[in-house]
């Protein structure tokens, strides 16, 4: 079993830098987690110490069964891939995935077994006699991967393993990792600060902000009912539009009222609101300019000065100001659209986030 526990752990500095005020994180066996969040959140942290290359201020960290605080990284049989590949220049790239197992004082023919099965998994069988100065970045980072592979090991670690490469590449790589976890049926920790990595990836993503977890759960979870604001404007491309909006009650619905728009909204929640200030959170893709979407939504709709319009191919996304703030919006490219124009939107009701304006907590989805 490799699921993985983190209970109260902290990790400070010599300096006295707290990075990790207080984890609890529980990664399944075999599952593939992600940990996500901005630079200095604590994500490449949290791996390093899994991997022990980071000790453990306060707290547990379990591997299976096991308490690990103590345990060297050579006997917690985990495996990591960097950023950087840390290939060997002078070794071919069989050497380079052999390696680790002849320090092992591995036989010979089970050597050469595990380096070709997992050359042929990653399609390295041609490149097996080359050094990686003759390699692509994705071939390089399949050569990492290799080296990783035929050590069996119980958890894979992925150090943003992808931001080296192009965006082609990168796509290529992230459905080929994916396939490996699912062949391989061991468990995944991955970082990264590409929530589209994330979001592609992971059987369940931890999104972390200064040290503390924000949310663990499903892609879709987090995308459709996210915690807070943080993690709303983290999760999803382009990110979420925030508005801040008054609540008014409105018979047996209530209105969200922003300068001079409201839009009627049927959310309970927002019973105890009534009269203060709260956070709309609006997704580009959640506001419609098609004419059937208008007239079915007239108490939700207003009118946007276009700032900017990117062309994306079957999209167009137009950038306007509501109350001074940049927003987005991301409507059918066929849709006659352009800066200067002024076009009316209508937002879809029954996507809208409203967030607590001091708490920055959801109050209903």
């Amino acid at each position: 079993m490799a699921d993985i526990r983190f209970e109260h752990v902290v990790k400070t500095y010599d300096n006295g830098v707290t990075v990790i005020p207080d984890l609890n994180l529980e990664i399944k066996d075999k599952e593939f987690v992600v940990l996500v969040g901005p630079s200095g959140c604590g994500k490449s942290t949290t791996l390093r110490m899994i991997a022990g290359l980071e000790t453990i201020s306060e707290g547990e960290l379990y591997i299976g069964d096991h308490v690990v605080n103590d345990v060297a990284p050579k006997n917690r049989d985990i495996a990591m891939v960097f950023q950087s590949y840390a290939l060997y220049p002078h070794m071919t790239v069989y050497k380079n995935m052999a390696f680790a197992l002849e320090l092992r004082k591995t036989p010979k023919a089970e050597i050469d077994q595990k380096v070709r099965e997992a050359a042929r998994i990653l399609e390295l069988e041609p490149y097996l006699d080359r050094k990686p100065k003759a390699l692509s970045g994705g071939q390089r980072q399949r050569v990492a991967l290799g080296r990783a592979m035929v050590r069996d090991p119980e958890v894979f670690l992925l150090d943003e393993p992808l931001s080296n490469l192009d965006a082609k590449l990168r796509t290529e790589m992230r459905s080929q990792i994916s396939s490996l976890h699912k062949r391989l049926a061991t468990t995944f920790v991955y970082v990264t600060h590409d929530q589209t990595e994330a979001m592609t990836m992971g059987d369940r993503i931890c999104v972390m902000k200064a040290g503390i977890i924000q949310q663990f759960d499903t892609p879709q979870q987090l995308y459709n009912y996210p915690d807070n604001v943080f993690v709303a404007g983290f999760i999803g491309s382009p990110q979420m539009n925030f508005v801040e909006a008054r609540v008014d009650a409105n018979g047996s619905s209530y209105d969200l009222v922003f300068g001079n728009d409201r839009i009627r909204v049927d959310k309970p929640e927002l019973a105890r609101y009534i009269g203060k200030e709260v956070i709309l959170g609006i997704r580009p893709e959640d506001l419609h300019a098609e004419e059937d979407f208008i007239r079915k939504a007239e108490d939700a709709c207003f009118t946007a000065h276009v700032k900017l319009a990117e062309m994306m191919g079957s999209e167009i996304y137009l950038y306007f100001d509501i109350l001074g703030s940049q927003k987005i919006a991301r409507i059918p490219s066929r849709i006659p659209a352009g800066v200067d124009m002024d076009i009316r939107l209508a937002i879809d009701t029954d996507k809208v986030h409203v967030f607590d304006k001091d708490t920055e907590k959801a109050i209903c989805h």
